[in-house]
């Protein structure tokens, strides 16, 4: 890492103080990874909510990353969201189920994102991310 020293507004130096306590950061932490996601290309092809959401994940406290990085999709969709992949694969699927199969699709898509962002924090953070540590609590 290289240093670099600007000069910015002390409106901004305070607001990263603020964010640096409420997520247990220091301010060149909270700043650099604001910077990151500013100059961060692939964010800008998502859509403006999910955008959005994902950039809001960095002033979120550790303890909530990690809870965001164990989440999983709830068994009864991933069964249901199965047993529509084999409806289509098969060409049985009717329009209702097709609509229902790509509502699904794009919810455990923006949930990958969460995962993949939570954890790409954690890992800025300092902390691993190993697939133990990604095992929900209850297992």
């Amino acid at each position: 890492m290289s240093d670099h020293t600007i000069s910015i507004p002390n409106s901004l130096y305070e607001k990263a103080q603020r964010l640096a306590k409420q997520s247990s950061q220091s301010v060149d932490s909270v700043i650099c990874t604001r910077l990151e996601d500013a100059l961060d290309q692939p964010l800008i092809d998502l859509p403006a909510d999910e955008r959005a959401e994902l950039q809001a994940m960095s002033y979120l406290s550790t303890d909530a990353l990690w809870t965001m990085a164990r989440e999983q999709m709830q068994p009864e969709l991933q069964d249901v969201m199965s047993q529509l992949m084999n409806k289509n694969s098969k060409g049985t699927i009717t329009e209702n189920e097709l609509r229902h199969l790509s509502e699904l699709v794009e919810r455990g898509q923006r949930l990958t994102l969460r995962k993949a962002q939570a954890m790409k924090l954690l890992l800025d953070r300092g902390y691993s991310v190993s697939p133990d540590a990604l095992q929900p609590a209850h297992e």
